[in-house]
C-alpha cells in the first residue's frame, strides 16, 4: 500500500482567503527504519539529545544514502515510501527556498514525537515550529520517534503575510550563508622550520555548540604534510625554530619548553614565567624572551594621567628583554628602566640585540618618538642608532638593519613626492641603514606598493608582504639588485607568512582571492606558481553559489583612476533591476579583496544586492602622490570620488536601480557615511558602523585619535585650521541630511568612542530626521563574537531590504514596529 495519498504544504496567508499549494512528494526525502528492527527509541533512555544530535551530521549531508552500523539506508522520495508503519526512528528532509526574510509555522500533522532541525539548529515544537528565515536556501529536517499512522502525516506551512512563502526545491547548489562564511575552518596561523622541511598550522573553526569560542587544532607536519605531533590549547604563532629545525621553543601555562623533533622529548626549562611572550633560540644554549608585569593600579580612587598615552589601557604595562640559559634556567635581564622595550631581532654571532622603546614626545605629528637602540651582550652597553617619528619595524641583515618605514623617515628619505605636499606615513617603505644609523638608502622610493612585514634571509635578501593596489602580495626584494619580485601566489590577499632561511628559500602562506575561500601554498622564491596544500573550498563550500565579479574602473576629475570591483548576485536576471550597495573605507588603507570578512560583499550579492566596492583617493597601494592626498582632506577628495564612482557604476550596470541605492562604511568609513549624507541626497538608505562625527572630539578621545589625526591632519589642529575641524565634521552639517541614516557603534569602542555616533543621532532626533542607532553591549571599534557578528551582519541587511527592497519585516523581526 502507498504510504499515503497525498502529502501536502499548504502556504497560508494571513488574508480573506487561505491558498494552497500541491507539494511534489518527490522533493521530500524519507528515511527509515534508521536504527533498524530496534524497537526501542532515544527517549525511553536517558540520553534522547545526545542520540539525536550525534545522527544529526550525517543525516543533514546531501549524500543520497547513510551508513549506519555497516548497513546501508538510502533516502528516497516519498512518494516511493510503501510502509504504512515503520519501526525506531525515521526521517524526513526537504530544502527550501525564500526570496526575501519569511515568517511562518511549520506544522507537522501525524507525527506524535520528533526532533525538528533548521539547518542544523533545534527549533522547538513538534506539532507546530515557528521558522524565521532570512532570504536564501535552507534545510529542514524532522527526526521521527513516533508515528502510529504515516497516512495520517501531513506537513504545512503557514505564513504571516502572503510574501511569506517557501518553495521546495531539489537544486545542487546552496546560497552562500552568513554561518557557512564564519564557521568554514580556516588556517589561523602557521609557523616553517628554518630548513623547509617541518611546519605548524593552526585551524580554527565554529560551530552552534561551542558558540563564541573557536575550536582549535595546532600540529606539525613533515614536508609531505603527515602529521608528527599534535598541541594542545596553542597556535603555531606561539612556536620558535632553533635554527638548525632540530628543536622547538614555545610558553605554555607560564612555563618554557623545549621540544626535541627527532626524539618528541619535551623538556621544561623555566618556570614562573607570568607574563613572558614572543620566546625564541637566541642560539643553541639560549632563550630570549618579552617579559611584561601590568603595572595595573588597583583600589585607588583616581587616575593621575602622566601622559597621552595613558589612555590606553595597557599603557604602564612594563616590557623588557630577557635571556634565559637552557642548561642552569638562570634568567638575565637585557633591558630595564622606567621605559618599555620591545625586540626587533638579534644577532648571535655579533653577541648584540636590536630594540625600540617609545619615548614620550608630543612636539611634532604624529605626536611619538621611537628609539632604536642596540645592545651589546658582552658589556650591556646600550647605544642609539637612531629617533624617528615614523618608524614600523627592523631587522638585522649581513651588513647593516633593514628598517620600515614612512616616507618622512630619516628627514624625508623615502620621499618621492612634490615639495608642496605632505607625506602620508602610513605607506611603509623599506630602508637600509648601517648599524650606525649615519648612512640610510631608500630601497622603494619608486616602488608603490606600501610595505608592512618582512622577514630578512641570510644573504641579505628579503620576503615582505605589502598592499599593491586592493591586493595584499607577497614580494621578493634581491639586495644584490636592488630590485622587487612579485611572486606569483595565485591569492588577491595573503594572510599569513612564514619563510625559511635558505638562499631559495620556501614560503609557506595562506590567503584567499575575491571570489575563492581561503588556502594554504607553498612556493620558492623561483617557481613560477605556488602549490596547495589544504583549501577550504573542498570542505566548507562544496556547490556553493558564490557571486560572479567584475573589475570596474573610472577616472576621476582630476584625472586619476580609481580602481573598483562589482560583486554580481548568483544567477543574475539583466531584465530586472535591482538594489545595490556601495562600499568603502576613504582612510589611509584599500578595501582588499578578501573573500569575506567584517564586511563580506559575496554575502550582501546572496542576498540579491549588486555590490560596487571602490577605493577612493587617500589609500595607500597606489603610489605616494595617490596616499599623501588623504592628509589635511577629511573627505574632500575622498567623497568626490563616491559620488562620482556611484554614478558612473550606474550608468555601467543598467540592470542597477538608481533609486535604491544603499551606501556603507566602517571607522573612517562610517566618518564618510556621515559626511555623504551632508553632500548628496543620491542614496536611499545609509549606515555608518562606528564612525566619526567630530573630527574635535575624535582626536581628543579616541585612544589613538592624537596619533591617527597626527598624519590625517598633519599640522592642523583646532587653534590654527578650526574650518577643518568643524566644517569637515558631519554633525556641523546635520542640517543638510535627508538620508535615512542607521548608525552603529559598540559601547566599548575604545578606538572611535560612542559618543561620535551619538553626537550625529541627537543632531538628526531634534532635525526630526530619519535616524536609527544600535549599541553592541561590550563591542569594541570591531564586533568578533560569533552571536554579534550574525546579528550584526542581519541587523546591516534588515535595514537595506526595509529601505531599498520595501521589505520591513526583517527590521521589525530584529527590533519591533
Amino acid at each position: 500500500m502507498k504510504l499515503r495519498t497525498a502529502v501536502t504544504l499548504l502556504f497560508t496567508a494571513v488574508s480573506t482567503q487561505l491558498s494552497a499549494s500541491p507539494l511534489d512528494e518527490s522533493k521530500i526525502q524519507f528515511l527509515g527504519p534508521i536504527a533498524g528492527e530496534s524497537t526501542i527509541k532515544p527517549a525511553d533512555t536517558a540520553h534522547r539529545d545526545a542520540i539525536i544530535e550525534n545522527l544529526l551530521p550525517s543525516l543533514q549531508q546531501d549524500a543520497k544514502q547513510v551508513t549506519l552500523f555497516n548497513n546501508e539506508s538510502k533516502w528516497q522520495p516519498l512518494n516511493k515510501t510503501t510502509q504504512l508503519t515503520i519501526p525506531g526512528l525515521q526521517a524526513l528532509k526537504f530544502n527550501f527556498t525564500t526570496e526575501r526574510f519569511v515568517s511562518g509555522k511549520l506544522k507537522l500533522e501525524g507525527i506524535e514525537k520528533a526532533k525538528v532541525f533548521l539547518n542544523g539548529e533545534p527549533v522547538s515544537g513538534v506539532k507546530e515550529v515557528q521558522l524565521d528565515v532570512v532570504k536564501g536556501d535552507h534545510q529542514i529536517l524532522v527526526i521521527a520517534e513516533q508515528v502510529n499512522d504515516w497516512n495520517k502525516v501531513d506537513l504545512s506551512f503557514e505564513g504571516e503575510a502572503a510574501h511569506d512563502v517557501i518553495t521546495l526545491t531539489e537544486k545542487q547548489t546552496k546560497a552562500l550563508s552568513a554561518k557557512q562564511l564564519f564557521d568554514a575552518p580556516t588556517v589561523s596561523a602557521i609557523s616553517l622550520a628554518p630548513n623547509g622541511e617541518y611546519y605548524i598550522s593552526t585551524v580554527r573553526h565554529y560551530d552552534d555548540e561551542k558558540g563564541n569560542s573557536a575550536i582549535t587544532e595546532t600540529a606539525l607536519y613533515n614536508e609531505d604534510g603527515d602529521m608528527l605531533y599534535s598541541f594542545d590549547g596553542m597556535s603555531a604563532t606561539s612556536f620558535a625554530w632553533r635554527d638548525d629545525s632540530s628543536k622547538l621553543t614555545y610558553l605554555k601555562d607560564n612555563k618554557a619548553y623545549i621540544l626535541d623533533l627527532k626524539t618528541f622529548k619535551r623538556t621544561q626549562v623555566a618556570t614562573k614565567l607570568n607574563g613572558a611572550n614572543s620566546i625564541e633560540f637566541f642560539d643553541n644554549d639560549t632563550l630570549i624572551f618579552a617579559w611584561t608585569n601590568s603595572g595595573k593600579e588597583e583600589g585607588k580612587l583616581t587616575k593621575h594621567y602622566q601622559g597621552l598615552e595613558d589612555r590606553w589601557s595597557y599603557a604602564r604595562t612594563q616590557s623588557q628583554i630577557f635571556l634565559l640559559d637552557i642548561k642552569s634556567g638562570l634568567l638575565n635581564p637585557v633591558t630595564v628602566g622606567a621605559q618599555s622595550h620591545s625586540l626587533a631581532d638579534f644577532d648571535a654571532q655579533a653577541n648584540t640585540v636590536l630594540a625600540t622603546r617609545n619615548k614620550q614626545d608630543y612636539a611634532q605629528p604624529p605626536h611619538m618618538l621611537t628609539e632604536l637602540i642596540e645592545i651589546d651582550l658582552s658589556n650591556n652597553q646600550q647605544s642609539v642608532i637612531g629617533q624617528y617619528r615614523t618608524f614600523s619595524g627592523a631587522q638585522y641583515t649581513k651588513n647593516g638593519i633593514y628598517v620600515t618605514a614612512g616616507p618622512d623617515f630619516a628627514e624625508g628619505a623615502g620621499r618621492n613626492l612634490p615639495e608642496s605636499m605632505l607625506a602620508n606615513n602610513y605607506d611603509g617603505q623599506l630602508y637600509w641603514i648601517d648599524r650606525k644609523g649615519n648612512d640610510v638608502k631608500a630601497l622603494s622610493k619608486n616602488f608603490d606598493p606600501a610595505i608592512g612585514s618582512f622577514t630578512v634571509l641570510n644573504n641579505g635578501d628579503v620576503v615582505l608582504k605589502a598592499t599593491d593596489q586592493d591586493r595584499q602580495q607577497l614580494f621578493f626584494f634581491d639586495e644584490s639588485k636592488s630590485t622587487f619580485k612579485r611572486l606569483n601566489t595565485g591569492l588577491d590577499v595573503v594572510a599569513n607568512y612564514s619563510v625559511s632561511s635558505e638562499r631559495n628559500p620556501e614560503i609557506l602562506f595562506t590567503g584567499t582571492t575575491a571570489s575563492t575561500p581561503q588556502q594554504l601554498k607553498t612556493m620558492s622564491t623561483s617557481d613560477k606558481r605556488a602549490d596547495t596544500l589544504w583549501d577550504s573550498a573542498n570542505i566548507a563550500y562544496q556547490n556553493a553559489e558564490i557571486a560572479n565579479l567584475e573589475e570596474f574602473n573610472f577616472t576621476n576629475t582630476e584625472g586619476v583612476e580609481i580602481k573598483g570591483r562589482v560583486y554580481l548576485p548568483h544567477d543574475l536576471d539583466k531584465a530586472k533591476k535591482y538594489p545595490a550597495l556601495v562600499y568603502y573605507y576613504g582612510g589611509t588603507s584599500p578595501v582588499t579583496r578578501g573573500f569575506t570578512g567584517r564586511y563580506p560583499f559575496n554575502l550582501w550579492a546572496a542576498n540579491g544586492y549588486v555590490v560596487y566596492v571602490l577605493q577612493p583617493t587617500g589609500a595607500t597601494g597606489f603610489g605616494q602622490k595617490f596616499s599623501a592626498e588623504h592628509v589635511n582632506a577629511w573627505g574632500e577628495h575622498t567623497a568626490n570620488d563616491i559620488i562620482m564612482g556611484t554614478k558612473e557604476f550606474v550608468k555601467a550596470y543598467p540592470f542597477v536601480d538608481d533609486k535604491r541605492l544603499g551606501n556603507l562604511g566602517a571607522s573612517y568609513g562610517g566618518f564618510m557615511t556621515m559626511l555623504l549624507t551632508t553632500k548628496t541626497d543620491l542614496f536611499s538608505a545609509s549606515i555608518s558602523h562606528a564612525g566619526i562625527s567630530n573630527i574635535t572630539s575624535y582626536w581628543g578621545q579616541g585612544w589613538w585619535g592624537y596619533l591617527y589625526s597626527g598624519e590625517a591632519s598633519k599640522g592642523s589642529f583646532p587653534w590654527n585650521n578650526p574650518t577643518l575641524y568643524s566644517q569637515r565634521s558631519p554633525v556641523f552639517n546635520a542640517d543638510k541630511v535627508t538620508t535615512p541614516l542607521l548608525l552603529i557603534h559598540g559601547d566599548a569602542d575604545t578606538n572611535v568612542p560612542p559618543g561620535e555616533s551619538h553626537n550625529m543621532y541627537t543632531a538628526l532626533k531634534i532635525l526630526g530626521q530619519d535616524v536609527e542607532l544600535v549599541e553592541y553591549k561590550g563591542a569594541d571599534h570591531q564586533i568578533f563574537a560569533r552571536d554579534k557578528r550574525f546579528h550584526w551582519w542581519s541587523t546591516m541587511l534588515a535595514y537595506f531590504d526595509k529601505h531599498l527592497k520595501a521589505e520591513p519585516q526583517w527590521w521589525e523581526h530584529l527590533y519591533g514596529k
